[in-house]
């Protein structure tokens, strides 16, 4: 397998957590005089890029870092209970098997990934959780990760569920596979041309067969 470095997202790649971020989201958002996000919205919001959303919902760039730390500190008191993706246990423990680093690079707080991993007996398999506050921040990490592994751009590979990741990892020069059932479309991920694009976890074993 040429990737001996598998960097995943966690939020809506790993962890099913779009029903909790949207409760949590319509918690908060009258405190900030943001309007709330109904049921019917959340299909058409996921072709949107970051900025189409912050802009569909009337949220300033400025507000983001309070929403994301006031956020993930609620999110702390269910995270035990949110639910992983179907499939994704079993494959995790695969492909770990086959590689030589796996970690997490995520928007989330560190205690937040590491309770819920523990929760569902996973947190072994990851050697370590990175995390940046900045929603457009993941570019610097993903370099910084490759840096530290001493990895060829080809050896890693990230994995996400949002435009944003795939744009990072493009902007890092590092392979990307766009998993279509998180936060962004399909069709929306497709347009970026990502390097990988699965519709089911396991997707994930085409990995291990050379290309």
């Amino acid at each position: 397998m040429i990737h001996q470095t598998l960097v995943f997202d966690f939020d809506g790649t790993i962890a099913d957590t779009l029903g909790e971020t949207r409760r949590i989201f319509n918690l908060i958002a009258p405190d900030y005089g943001i309007r709330q996000v109904e049921e019917h919205e959340l299909e058409p919001l996921r072709h949107l890029s970051l900025k189409q959303l912050l802009d569909h919902l009337g949220i300033p760039k400025r507000r983001v870092p309070a929403l994301i730390s006031r956020g993930t500190g609620l999110m702390r008191g269910n995270i035990t209970q949110l639910k992983m993706i179907d499939g994704m246990a079993e494959v995790i423990l695969e492909l770990r098997r086959h590689v030589r680093s796996f970690g997490i690079l995520t928007s989330n707080v560190p205690a937040n990934v590491d309770l819920f991993l523990r929760a569902h007996g996973l947190r072994e398999p990851f050697d370590f959780i990175s995390s940046t506050s900045k929603l457009t921040g993941k570019a610097k990490h993903l370099k910084a990760i490759r840096k530290t592994f001493s990895l060829r751009s080809d050896e890693m590979l990230y994995i996400g569920d949002e435009l944003r990741d795939v744009k990072a990892s493009q902007k890092a020069g590092i392979p990307i596979a766009a998993v279509s059932w998180g936060f962004n479309s399909r069709e929306s991920l497709a347009a970026q041309s990502p390097d990988y694009l699965f519709d089911q976890p396991a997707d994930f074993l085409r990995l291990l067969v050379p290309r």
